[in-house]
C-alpha cells in the first residue's frame, strides 16, 4: 500500500476539496507516465507481446491531455497490474509502474507508486549495481516539472517508508 492514511491536501484535487489544480494533476500523471516509460523495456524484454503496460502508459498520457476519461485510464492501469501478477523481478515491477501511472487520474498520489515501482524494477534488473536505485530516483526527480519538484521530493520523504524506502539517500 503506497497511499498514506492521512492525505496531503496539496495532492488532492480542488474538485475533491484539496489544493491540487487540474493542470498540476495532469502534470503529475505525465511525470508518472515518464517514470513508467523509462523502465517499460524491462517488461517488454520478457513479455514482448503483452501490450497492457504500454497501453496503460498511453492511457495516463491520454487522460492528462483530456482525451480519455478517468475510469477508462484507471481500467487500463488495472490491466497493466494484471500483466504483472504472474511475473517476478524487474518485469513485474515495470508493469506495476505502468499500472500506477494510469491510476494517477483517479488519485494523484499514485504518482509515487509509478516512481517507486520503476525504481524497484531498476534495482531488480541491476542487483549488483549499488548506484542503480539512486540513479533512477535522481533521473525521475530531474523529470518533475520545476514548480512541482519540492512537493514531489517532500512527498517522497513523507511516504518513503510506505514505498519500500526507495526514495531515501
Amino acid at each position: 500500500m503506497i497511499l498514506p492514511e492521512v492525505r496531503d491536501p496539496r495532492l488532492v484535487t480542488v474538485r475533491r476539496g484539496g489544493l491540487l489544480s487540474d493542470a498540476d494533476h495532469a502534470l503529475l500523471a505525465l511525470w508518472a507516465a515518464d517514470c513508467a516509460s523509462h523502465v517499460l523495456h524491462l517488461f517488454e524484454q520478457q513479455v514482448p507481446d503483452d501490450h497492457r503496460p504500454r497501453d496503460a502508459i498511453a492511457a495516463a498520457r491520454a487522460w492528462a491531455a483530456g482525451d480519455l476519461g478517468m475510469m477508462r485510464a484507471r481500467a487500463a492501469g488495472g490491466h497493466a497490474m494484471g500483466a504483472a501478477r504472474t511475473l517476478r523481478g524487474a518485469a513485474r515491477f515495470a508493469a506495476y509502474s505502468a499500472g500506477q501511472a494510469a491510476c494517477v487520474g483517479h488519485v494523484a498520489e499514485h504518482d509515487l507508486g509509478a516512481a517507486a515501482y520503476a525504481i524497484k524494477a531498476v534495482v531488480a534488473a541491476y542487483p549488483h549495481d549499488p548506484d542503480a536505485r539512486r540513479a533512477e530516483r535522481d533521473w525521475q526527480r530531474d523529470q518533475v516539472p520545476g514548480h512541482l519538484s519540492a512537493l514531489v521530493v517532500e512527498d517522497q520523504a513523507r511516504r518513503n517508508d510506505l514505498c519500500w524506502s526507495v526514495f531515501g539517500d
